[in-house]
């Protein structure tokens, strides 16, 4: 197995959103806002060569949306996932497997593109994941959730015939390295993939656990649809990360890819930091 970082570019959200009632005075240190009280994030995707199978977890925003649409955003910086791929020498068609750990849009918008007046997979040549439960989710969503279900980011996937479900709970294997978690706190039936890679463990955080300036129990986005759930959530993982240990891969922080923890007076807190190609 070989593990590749994929940097899809940067974006902003508000400050106070992506951290809940934590005060701005003192998220504002690990994150600086701008004039707006918007924030940089990262749209970091994971490129797993398992064999024969070359897996794409997650896909960053994309490009179909419309000027509206991305001015409530600010996407910025050079990364794109298909200047990404190439860095490492692959092309978008050579991708067998597409993991949407869920559906929100700056993790599967660049799942669909446009070709014409179509809407059609990005990876034509791969096989989408998503779970029944997160899909019926996200297909009949919430009124506070769905602006962050995009019908065009979705249903062309289930159009499209390339879709396939996840069958079964908490820690079954997608393939014999990779293991998949379920959480709920977030949102509904969100998967993390569990990798085991050159004698490590790592974790891919999704939106469990945004950036290494979530550690904090209390540090829990607006977004969340259960932060309690979120609380209880990311007590549990973060005591087993720094238990076993594991390695937390980031996909929103602007700044860290990797974390190992340890226990502090303050609690659990970043040991190291470091890049995915370090390992």
């Amino acid at each position: 197995m070989k593990l590749y970082s994929i940097e899809t570019g940067f974006f902003k959200l508000d400050g106070g959103a992506m951290f809940g009632v934590v005060p701005k005075s003192i998220w504002h240190k690990l994150n600086p806002a701008d004039e707006n009280n918007m924030c940089s994030w990262a749209m970091r995707c994971l490129l797993i060569e398992d064999g024969q199978r070359l897996i794409l977890v997650d896909t960053g925003i994309g490009n179909k949306q419309d000027a509206k649409f991305f001015s409530h955003y600010f996407l910025h910086g050079d990364a794109t996932l298909d200047k990404s791929l190439a860095q490492h020498g692959f092309h978008r068609d050579d991708i067998t497997d597409v993991f949407l750990t869920h559906l929100h849009f700056d993790h599967c918008g660049g799942a669909i593109i446009r070709q014409g007046e179509k809407l059609v997979p990005a990876f034509k040549n791969a096989t989408y994941w998503s779970n029944v439960s997160h899909w019926e989710w996200a297909t009949q969503p919430n009124e506070r959730e769905k602006a962050s279900f995009l019908k065009e980011n979705i249903l062309p996937i289930h159009e499209s015939g390339q879709l396939q479900f996840i069958e079964g709970y908490d820690g079954v294997a997608f393939t014999d390295h990779f293991h998949i978690r379920f959480v709920n706190g977030h949102t509904d039936s969100m998967m993390l993939p569990q990798l085991r890679y050159k004698e490590h463990t790592i974790l891919y955080m999704a939106d469990l656990l945004p950036s290494t300036a979530h550690l904090p129990i209390p540090y829990v986005m607006s977004y969340d649809m259960f932060p309690l759930t979120t609380l209880t959530e990311k007590k549990a993982f973060l005591q087993e990360a720094l238990n076993k240990p594991y390695i937390l891969f980031f996909e929103h922080d602007p700044v860290n890819e990797c974390a190992t923890l340890q226990l502090t007076d303050k609690g659990i807190r970043v040991k190291d930091v470091f890049k995915l190609s370090e390992l």
